[in-house]
């Protein structure tokens, strides 16, 4: 019996020994694994975090490149209303196409010489109504200058009717005045002056750095050769 009972004591306490060990590794490997997720769930935070922050940058990106986006790519309704009103401005022209965002530069180069040669078929008809118009003021203009005495007899009458010498302007006023249909120029009119006095059909007296005309005593009719200066 003392031998069993000692058997026993001794398979006790060794029994006893070894869960009182396997208890003590259970408790630190509970600390180990406690401390482990003490340190993942720290790990997470900070991860949940930055994701947080990832996100919102993300979404602030996207708002500011959205405006970009949509300015540097025309909707084609807008592009269809500018084709609009090119064509509209230009209705005689001939019709050019809108450059196309990928077009080549070949294409870009062609339109430049399309408006030229549009240009050039329209200039023609400019250049015929001008040239009609011309035409037609043409003998309206020589009708007004043949119409009347010319401008040498008029002022071979006026110097004959004053008795006092008159200067170039204001033989241009007096017959300015008297025949407001004619346009005349002081220029003209001194230049007629002059050729009077070099026929000798008027004389020329200067006063200080004015020049008078007289008609002349010995004044007789210009031949039939002479012209009018206007």
């Amino acid at each position: 019996m003392s031998e069993n009972s000692t058997a026993a004591t001794d398979l006790t306490s060794q029994y006893t020994a070894q869960v009182a060990s396997d208890l003590e590794r259970n408790v630190k490997e509970q600390e180990r694994v406690t401390a482990e997720i003490a340190a993942l769930q720290e790990q997470l935070t900070v991860l949940q975090h930055d994701h947080t922050i990832l996100v919102n940058m993300q979404q602030a990106l996207g708002l500011v490149l959205a405006p970009v986006e949509s300015a540097a790519a025309p909707e084609p309704a807008a592009e269809a209303a500018t084709e609009a009103a090119a064509d509209e401005a230009a209705p005689g022209a001939a019709t050019v196409p809108a450059p196309r965002r990928r077009g080549s530069a070949k294409s870009g180069a062609e339109k430049p010489r399309r408006t030229k040669k549009a240009a050039a078929r329209t200039a023609p008809g400019k250049q015929a109504r001008k040239s009609s118009a011309a035409k037609a003021e043409r003998p309206a203009a020589q009708a007004a200058r043949t119409e009347g005495p010319k401008l040498v007899e008029l002022v071979r009458r006026h110097l004959s009717e004053q008795k006092e010498p008159r200067s170039a302007a204001e033989v241009t006023a007096a017959l300015g005045t008297a025949h407001p249909e004619r346009t005349i120029r002081t220029t003209v009119v001194r230049s007629t002056l002059e050729g009077l006095v070099a026929r000798n059909q008027a004389q020329r007296t200067k006063q200080g750095s004015s020049v008078f005309y007289t008609a002349s005593d010995t004044d007789t009719q210009a031949p039939k050769g002479d012209a009018d200066p206007s």
